[in-house]
């Protein structure tokens, strides 16, 4: 076989893998490995080659970033911020219709602008924000929807741990990819909130029959809307202030913001000894699985260059003569239905690398490339039968009256919404690069 057929061979049973159930990591490095024996004919040699992928790519100081950014949104979990954030947007809106639903989108886009994991966001939203919303007549479809349509946002708005990953597999920088993602973040969660608001105004019957909306919710003083603003605005300000002002890189933002939200939370009482140790536990537990989840990537980039297969496509697309809209959505429309089975950062450690070098001799802007990327990814979040955010909000609410598919139903509109996004930033490629 020559090197181009073991590629795709290799390629082949890597989804094979997938499909029957393997771990991602697991079926990249296996896959990536035997193909690298094949083509160099030589075990040892492919064991080396794969294992100096390993170690440049932990070792790289860009990494650190990952561990920083998880530990600091565990904290800022932990100690109530995510309450807090709802409390906030609550008080903002209680006075327009849809208006719990509106200051979930909001609180959404405090939180993902402090901690960057949507799985975090549709844990801490799915206790706090559903029942609320339940409890003022909105049916639970429509609550866990808001919940699971607005946890996106934690993938999009910075600091994003998407974009980190993306960054750190293109070799593009994290700060201008997080500069990029702020007008599209802000774009969808006011999409969200003005999809809300029509919903409300033109057909009511899908917030709920009996929804009283928040209008008797009482407001927060001036002393709790400072208690629970100030901590949230002061850790926003001090993280992506620094990042865009220049004061520190988006690793040493990391570390700046962990340690200002573990100052936070014991200046607040909120964190005890044994929270802080369950959340060095989890910052371990998710930190060991992205250093996985890029190891495998890692590993099949290099098989896959040594196979000739990215460039053999790359000749193959300009061949077809389809045009840069015909790849670029090819490309989305790919990316929309793998997400349909695989979780995001699988879906990026598999298409990215085979399709780099594609858009990088159509001078694509691989900074738009990313944002339009994490976009198509982030509907995958939201869209049968896998949907990560819709099996973290299943399992959090722990309520059998509530199925995967009112879940799926109630996304289904965000889902939407965010389609329209996503064709914005493809026509206007300003929403991502303006910033910049």
């Amino acid at each position: 076989m020559s090197p181009f057929e073991i590629g795709l061979t290799s390629f082949g049973a890597m989804v094979v893998m997938v499909y029957l159930g393997f771990w991602v990591p697991f079926a990249l490095m296996l896959s990536s490995y035997v193909g690298v024996w094949m083509i160099k004919g030589s075990p040892v040699l492919a064991g080396k080659l794969l294992a100096l992928a390993a170690s440049e790519t932990i070792s790289s100081y860009f990494f650190g970033v990952v561990p920083l950014f998880v530990l600091m949104g565990y904290v800022v979990s932990v100690t109530g911020m995510g309450r807090d954030a709802f409390d906030v947007a609550n008080h903002l809106f209680r006075r327009v219709r849809g208006g719990l639903g509106i200051g979930t989108v909001g609180a959404n886009a405090i939180f993902a602008a402090i901690t960057g994991i949507s799985i975090a966001s549709a844990a801490v939203f799915t206790k706090i924000a559903v029942p609320e919303m339940v409890r003022h007549g909105y049916s639970a479809r429509f609550a866990v929807g808001v919940v699971a349509g607005s946890s996106v946002l934690g993938m999009l708005i910075p600091p994003s741990l998407l974009l980190i990953l993306y960054g750190l597999l293109t070799e593009q920088s994290v700060g201008d990819l997080f500069i990029a993602g702020v007008l599209p973040g802000l774009l969808l969660a006011a999409i969200f909130a003005g999809g809300i608001y029509l919903m409300a105004v033109f057909r009511p019957s899908m917030l709920g029959d009996g929804v009283a909306d928040a209008h008797d919710t009482p407001p927060l003083t001036p002393r709790e809307l400072l208690s629970k603003g100030l901590p949230i605005g002061a850790l926003i300000t001090l993280v992506l202030g620094g990042i865009y002002g220049g004061y520190f890189t988006p690793i040493e933002a990391g570390a700046v913001g962990a340690a200002g939200a573990i100052a936070i939370g014991i200046a607040r009482r909120s964190l005890g000894l044994r929270d802080f140790w369950q959340v060095l536990n989890d910052t371990g537990l998710v930190t060991a699985s992205i250093s996985f989840l890029i190891i495998a990537a890692q590993m099949y980039s290099r098989m896959l260059a040594l196979s000739g297969v990215p460039a053999e496509f790359g000749q193959f697309v300009a061949s077809a003569d389809i045009g840069y809209w015909g790849v670029i959505l090819a490309y989305v429309g790919l990316v929309i239905v793998m997400g349909t089975v695989l979780d995001s950062s699988s879906i990026m450690l598999i298409l990215v690398p085979l399709m780099l070098p594609v858009v990088a001799t159509m001078q694509v802007d691989l900074v738009w490339f990313g944002i339009v990327t994490v976009i198509a990814v982030e509907i995958g979040l939201l869209t049968p039968p896998f949907g990560i955010s819709v099996f973290v909000i299943k399992s959090a609410l722990d309520d059998p009256s509530i199925t995967l598919g009112d879940i799926f139903a109630g996304a289904a509109p965000f889902a939407a919404m965010m389609l329209v996004v996503l064709a914005l930033v493809l026509v206007f490629p300003a929403l991502a690069t303006a910033l910049i």
